[in-house]
């Protein structure tokens, strides 16, 4: 599931393969930017925003976001695709590899000076150069009736946590994902330790959270409803919160012991 370190490790695979580099292939296969071609380019950086991207090219930045199915990929010339064909959103080769961005929940191609655009409304960044801890504590702070479970996944708030460290976070610091800001501890405790916890993924393969790298027990409750809880036993138990969308990938999960829900 594409999070902020997803997106960041994908700017690092993008940023060593094509930065530095002229493009001879841009093939942009979304019809409003069918006609775009950024050759010969240069490619000058590659950065990630949060959950977003930032492919920046000359005067332009391609800009793109995982969503939940998305990926980018790097061949090198000529490599079978790992992947559809039909599912490939945009196609940026160089003399040497290829970069291939599958289904990609957002493309867009804008002028550099209009990145804000795209990206200006995020909170600080949890892996990003500019991360401000007391900045996005004072984010968590400014609306102490919201649920902490739905200030967590406010990219506005700070960009990069999705709903697997949402669930993540609200176990390790022993609260229900319904609890009121206001009654759900120090937000600075809470912006140090997503801030701790993406760093230690950001270069995992597997996302662990537990200590524990073996299969099923990587994580303390994302996706582990009806299983033991690996603290006390407990069964976990899953449901939505109210403001989430209905999305089955947004649900959240708790340990009722450990996180008892609020009154």
């Amino acid at each position: 599931m594409p999070e902020g370190d997803t997106v960041w490790q994908s700017a690092g695979r993008l940023r060593a393969a094509l930065a530095g580099k002229t493009l001879t292939l841009c093939d942009i296969r979304v019809p409003r930017y069918a006609t775009v071609d950024l050759t010969p380019g240069p490619v000058d950086e590659v950065i990630s925003r949060g959950k977003h991207l930032l492919i920046r090219v000359g005067e332009h930045t391609v800009h793109t976001h995982l969503k939940m199915e998305g990926a980018w990929h790097v061949y090198p010339t000529g490599a079978r695709w790992r992947r559809p064909a039909w599912q490939a959103r945009i196609l940026l080769g160089t003399a040497d590899c290829l970069a291939v961005g599958f289904q990609l929940g957002i493309v867009e191609v804008l002028a550099r000076a209009d990145e804000d655009h795209a990206v200006g409304h995020l909170g600080p960044d949890l892996l990003g150069p500019d991360w401000d801890s007391s900045r996005a504590a004072a984010n968590l702070a400014a609306d102490p009736d919201r649920p902490i479970g739905l200030a967590l996944l406010d990219q506005r708030v700070m960009a990069g946590i999705g709903n697997v460290y949402r669930n993540e976070l609200c176990f390790l610091r022993g609260v229900h994902p319904a609890t009121p800001l206001a009654d759900a501890g120090q937000p600075a405790a809470w912006a140090d330790l997503a801030h701790r916890i993406l760093t230690a993924n950001r270069d995992r393969v597997v996302r662990i959270t537990t200590g524990d790298r073996r299969r099923g027990r990587s994580a303390w409750v994302h996706s582990r409803a009806g299983s033991p809880c690996l603290r006390c036993g407990t069964l976990v138990e899953t449901g939505t919160l109210g403001g989430d969308t209905p999305d089955p990938e947004r649900r959240i999960f708790w340990c009722p012991t450990c996180q008892p829900p609020p009154p």
